[in-house]
């Protein structure tokens, strides 16, 4: 069969073939076969993620095909996504270290970094910023990048996952702008003001979490269970937000299909449910304005938790 593969795109081709086979599911970065096999493919071989097409043609070593080969195998032996098996993942343009200590990063978040959060933010200058449930580091770490003015905080509950964090924050050389806080949601940021808050917290039912294809569980439970309406959490948020808001700041919170529950939990809040190019992605934004004014049914419906 090596003999059969020679190019680096009969290799790309290949594994596709072999993730499509095995009936491996997608949605760690990536949602199709094709853009996790280049993924695996060029990094096995050290190479550029956005390596010209002219390359594709170039011959591999029997070294080179070796690894490329056990990385297939182990994708669909293991089932592990492939940002786990390479050690990296790419978002909002930019490289992070991955691993199974956090989500491997994938947030429709990164579209409104690289757009600089515009509309939403063009009138509104920003300061400071906090990535709640930060995880890898990669919405507050990209944040930071695009923005060399901001201050970002990035606030986990996770040790493992700030650890993961604060390796992301040297490798994105971005130390001197961003402060890594270990912290149950606000709890440990009494004081702390923020013009922007973005959060992209656990947001799974336990229905849905019990119903996960097994590419899931090499990501910690913690990073994803949330309730049985997949609401613990992002309701918690809401009700304490307010506190941690600068007077004209905004709260972005994706909490994916749990979206429909939180409307009908909260009616009389007046979410911005956000459009991606992709359509819309559970992912909202409120006015500390807007929190304040309707504090008390936010409170009443986060205090039945």
């Amino acid at each position: 069969m090596t003999s059969e593969l020679a190019t680096i795109v009969d290799f790309i081709r290949y594994g596709a073939s072999r993730f499509g086979a095995a009936g491996l599911t997608f949605g760690h970065s990536y949602d199709n076969a094709l853009d996790e096999a280049t993924h695996l493919v060029l990094h096995a071989l050290h190479l550029p993620h956005d390596l010209a097409p002219a390359y594709g043609a170039a011959r591999l070593t029997a070294e080179e095909k070796r690894v490329v080969l056990e990385l297939v195998e182990r994708r669909i032996a293991e089932h592990k996504p492939v940002a786990y098996l390479t050690g990296e993942a790419w978002f909002a343009g930019l490289k992070f270290k991955s691993d199974t200590r956090a989500l491997v990063p994938r947030s429709p978040i990164a579209e409104l970094i690289q757009a600089g959060f515009s509309p939403w933010l063009d009138e509104r200058p920003v300061d400071r910023a906090l990535d709640l449930c930060t995880g890898s580091g990669c919405i507050g770490i990209a944040m930071a990048a695009h923005n060399p003015d901001w201050q970002v905080d990035l606030a986990d509950i996770s040790d493992d996952a700030l650890a993961l964090a604060r390796e992301n924050v040297e490798f994105q050389d971005v130390g001197d702008r961003v402060r890594v806080i270990r912290s149950d949601l606000f709890a440990n940021l009494g004081g702390e003001r923020y013009d922007l808050i973005v959060s992209n917290p656990p947001y799974v039912t336990e229905q849905e979490y019990a119903a996960l294809p097994p590419e899931y569980g090499h990501e910690p439970a913690l990073g994803l269970r949330a309730g049985d309406d997949g609401l613990d959490f992002a309701l918690r948020i809401l009700a304490a937000a307010p506190e941690h808001l600068s007077e004209d700041g905004v709260l972005i919170v994706e909490v994916g299909e749990s979206e429909r529950a939180l409307v009908e939990l909260l009616p009389t809040v007046p979410f911005n449910w956000i459009e991606f190019n992709v359509g819309q992605m559970g992912v909202f934004l409120l006015d500390r304005r807007d929190l304040v004014e309707h504090a008390e049914a936010i409170r009443a419906v986060a205090q039945r938790r």
